[in-house]
């Protein structure tokens, strides 16, 4: 089978066998599969295993049973093992089980709970933590393991690869992680405001359980629920070394950031310093030039073979001195104009931690006159719109899954009255930003709970403007997400917003352009602006919000610039 047919073929999978139990998933399932593409790529060029799988049932300590399906080499002894656990179906991972017997490796793909052919309730990341140290307990004791572990998977099935860390369990020597998130609730919110589309469409496309996402609605704020489902609070238990993959327009852009950074500087022996990151211009799906409205040059081939799981695994479960292990700890895009084949960026990096480069962030401000400027605001009257959650501003481009995703042109959006936009003036030079944007701002209403959403955007001499980055924070989280605090009406309070991470050069005669406003629907749940609990509001209400923008109250972008000056 050659790849572009392993590709179409995985992507368009219907299960079938021991999982008709889940009737054929619509060929929606794409985008969640999409991750491995290069994996299949790179692993299912031959035919057929040397044997077929071995269909076990794993018993969990509380007596349900998961179904495995285990590919073994042709030659008899123990062997290292990879373990891959997913929520699409074993089958979808059958080219790569295939493909790891015929190199050695003892192969192990398991359902998680509830899915497919494996029994219990059929509910997301629901009792991962556990199952998956219990998979690893059990493997360790068959006679064709030889104590050498490693753990596969891209999106939900790095998602439970983080999973299993955070149940502190040893035996883990070696991850392969691409586009996942450390902390589940990271996948669920952003800046406590409910990834709407994200986490609808994806429990119904993948037929998890009537309930299941109302369990996820039911914890809004940061307490016990997430926190047994945060591998970050566990990271001094995880010793396995890792590769992390992620994309700066990817649905777990910063947690891949986060995860990468926390098992590098805080892991436990065998994870601290032994972690490497490779970080593109991509939305879920890896090694692509196209993302959005634009197409990035040699995107798709980073300047070494970290994403390429096989090499991993060779280097750090077998000892080949492959050279894997030697590289430099990132490897990162720098997003250019794409237009100008003379621009700076849209190049691969390497550097020996994340963010590469240590700078003080430079403080952008937003004036009354809509500019953005590094002056410091003088008088200025508070720049007002009315948001109607009735006619929320439309999602477009950014970290989505089930929508459009990437840079894609903003301006139909910034003719809106609801979104307030701030602009600099043409740069006289390239500015290269690498690092976390964060706004601050000093804002009012006069409902008691709000949301702010801050973009920020690349403006081209043409006047298209591309979404760089983005951040979401519903008021009544402004003091943490572990507590909500209504607003005050009409009392202006300082909040941040983590617009997250990139690595961008704005090339000259670009203009850089932040945007507010207080909604993005579908891929943010509408805030009805009433303060009542999560989707349990009585009524709806336009809400009149505020950006102060005086010397009292200067509100401002957080740039981390590492070249160039800012007007």
């Amino acid at each position: 089978m050659h790849g572009g047919e392993a590709v179409r073929r995985i992507l368009l999978l219907t299960p079938t066998g021991r999982d008709a139990q889940h009737p054929g998933m619509s060929p929606r399932f794409a985008p969640f599969a999409a991750p491995c593409c290069a994996w299949i790529l790179a692993t299912a060029c031959a035919a057929s295993p040397p044997h077929p799988p071995q269909a076990v049932m794993v018993p969990m300590r509380d007596g349900i049973r998961l179904a495995t399906d285990v590919y073994l080499p042709s030659t008899h002894g123990s062997h290292p093992v990879i373990l891959g656990r997913t929520p699409y179906g074993t089958a979808t991972s059958a080219g790569f089980g295939a493909d790891g017997a015929r190199r050695g490796y003892v192969v192990v793909v398991q359902d998680t709970r509830g899915r497919h052919g494996s029994e219990g309730e059929n509910l997301p990341f629901h009792r991962d933590v556990a199952d998956g140290a219990d998979t690893v307990a059990w493997i360790l004791r068959q006679p064709w393991c030889n104590g050498r572990l490693g753990t596969w998977g891209g999106s939900a099935g790095a998602i439970t690869q983080f999973q299993l860390n955070a149940s502190g369990a040893r035996g883990v020597q070696s991850q392969h992680l691409v586009v996942g998130a450390a902390n589940l609730q990271d996948v669920v919110y952003t800046g406590g405001v409910l990834r709407k589309s994200l986490v609808e469409d994806w429990t119904r496309i993948t037929r998890f359980q009537d309930d299941a996402l109302a369990r996820w609605v039911a914890h809004p704020t940061r307490d016990a629920y997430w926190g047994e489902r945060d591998a970050l609070r566990q990271v001094r238990s995880v010793h396995a070394a890792g590769v992390h993959v992620g994309g700066y327009w990817d649905i777990f852009a910063q947690a891949t950031l986060d995860a990468f950074v926390a098992q590098q500087e805080r892991g436990g022996q065998g994870a601290r310093g032994r972690q490497k990151l490779v970080m593109g211009p991509w939305a879920h799906a890896v090694l692509q030039e196209k993302v959005g409205d634009l197409t990035f040059p040699n995107a798709k081939r980073p300047p070494n073979n970290l994403h390429d799981p096989w090499r991993w695994f060779a280097a750090t479960l077998r000892d080949e001195p492959n050279g894997l292990i030697d590289l430099p700890a990132v490897t990162y895009y720098v997003v250019g104009d794409v237009t100008d084949p003379n621009a700076p960026g849209n190049a691969w990096r390497t550097a020996a931690q994340w963010p590469p480069f240590d700078v003080s962030p430079t403080r952008l401000h937003l004036h009354g006159d809509r500019s953005l400027r590094l002056a410091r605001p003088g008088r200025s009257e508070p720049l007002r719109y009315r948001y109607d959650p009735a006619e929320p501003v439309p999602t477009l481009g950014g970290v989505q899954l089930t929508l459009p995703a990437g840079p894609i042109d903003q301006r139909i959006l910034e003719s809106r009255p609801d979104v307030l936009v701030f602009t600099t003036k043409p740069l006289s030079e390239p500015v290269e930003v690498t690092g976390r944007v964060r706004a601050r701002l000093w804002v009012s209403s006069d409902a008691p709970d709000t949301d702010f959403m801050v973009k920020l955007c690349d403006v081209y001499p043409d006047g298209r403007s591309f979404n760089v980055c983005e951040g979401a924070l519903r008021a009544r989280f402004r003091r943490g997400l572990a507590r909500e605090v209504p607003l005050r009406p009409g009392r202006a309070e300082w909040i941040e917003v983590d617009c997250w991470s990139t690595s961008v050069v704005f090339n000259r005669g670009h203009r850089l352009r932040v945007q507010v406003t207080s909604s993005s629907n579908p891929g943010y749940d509408p805030n009805p602006n009433t303060g009542e609990p999560l989707r349990c509001h009585t009524h709806v209400r336009v809400a009149t919000n505020a950006v102060h923008v005086d010397a009292a109250h200067p509100s401002h972008l957080l740039l981390p610039v590492v070249k160039g000056s800012l007007p």
